[in-house]
């Protein structure tokens, strides 16, 4: 990994850490949506995944007359978007910044989204704006994670009806805004879940720390199009192979973090396994049309047995020991 250069810690009071793997196209569209915020971030840091497309060519032109520092750090092997904002987030809290706004490569960023989501950083170190989907409808995400089950649940209704603001206790690195204070208190996000589950379980980590903020504020685009079917209460959007394998495999990684924070229960873990094993069978069915992939589900599960088994299992250690009272929550 080549160290990140150029980035003084005067200037890096925000940082936008974009985790990317073949896919220049949309990242082109990101980094010409980021020349567009005012107020501009101090800095922006590409982490780029091992791609094998022209992304180096596209993050070298994109810097020749970019408005604030652009920095690159290439991995040598793909890591997934966990082991991408875990690199990214490293370096980014090394070069000093105070705030890291990380995002995937396949949104764009509108253009008050800095100064939107600025209102909310006296009160909040872990902050979620609103997106739009790639029709330019608003984004369903509005979760809440249900520890004796392990998995994340929907929110029924307006959250912001009587509020401008919904506390949570998940994460989605589709646009998480979080204090370096804060990632030194919890960790860096954990590089073994690769794709699923890693932004989740960060932003209950976070929740244990401080208050997660959903905030009535719309920041970001999705422009990448999903195949999605409408349960009413939320979207099933389509996956891959990779996805249903690590969708149950990091069970494994999930139950762990609740086990060492005293909130496993075997049987209600296993109750969530179940759900979410058949949410991603509907998945296959009902979005992709297909049964080809459920020998990937079932692989995962045997991953996540051994995740539960492997004595060498330790969680993200904090980067600075906590106070008394963080101890206590």
């Amino acid at each position: 990994m080549s160290a990140v250069q150029g980035l003084a810690a005067e200037e890096a009071a925000l940082t936008i850490v974009i985790a990317t793997f073949n896919r220049s196209g949309f990242l082109a569209g990101l980094l010409q949506s980021i020349r567009a915020l005012d107020p501009a971030p101090a800095a922006v840091l590409v982490v780029d995944n091992a791609s094998t497309d022209d992304t180096p060519e596209v993050v070298a032109a994109a810097r020749a007359d970019f408005p604030v520092p652009l920095q690159s750090i290439r991995l040598e092997t793909n890591t997934g978007g966990a082991g991408g904002f875990a690199a990214g987030t490293e370096a980014a809290l090394a070069a000093g910044a105070q705030w890291l706004w990380l995002m995937d490569d396949d949104v764009e960023v509108l253009p008050g989204a800095v100064a939107s989501l600025r209102k909310w950083t006296g009160r909040y170190e872990c902050i979620h704006g609103r997106r739009y989907d790639d029709a330019g409808a608003p984004f369903f995400w509005q979760h809440r994670f249900v520890p004796f089950l392990g998995v994340h649940l929907p929110v029924r209704g307006n959250v912001f009806r009587d509020s401008p603001v919904f506390e949570t206790n998940v994460g989605c690195f589709e646009g998480m805004l979080i204090s370096a204070a804060q990632v030194r208190r919890i960790g860096l996000p954990d590089a073994r879940y690769f794709i699923n589950g890693d932004d989740l379980m960060y932003g209950w980590l976070a929740s244990l720390d401080r208050p997660v903020a959903y905030v009535n504020e719309f920041v970001l685009r999705k422009v990448r199009p999903q195949k999605q079917i409408d349960l009413g209460i939320r979207h099933l959007n389509d996956s891959s192979n990779l996805g249903r394998f690590t969708s149950m495999r990091n069970r494994g990684h999930t139950a762990r973090y609740l086990q060492a924070h005293g909130r496993f229960s075997p049987v209600g873990f296993g109750i969530g396994t179940f759900l979410t094993a058949a949410k991603e069978l509907l998945r296959l069915m009902a979005v992709e049309h297909t049964l080809h992939g459920v020998e990937r589900l079932w692989a995962g599960w045997r991953g996540s047995r051994r995740i539960l088994r492997d004595p060498a299992w330790t969680p993200m250690p904090p980067l600075e020991e906590p106070s008394p009272r963080k101890q206590q929550v």
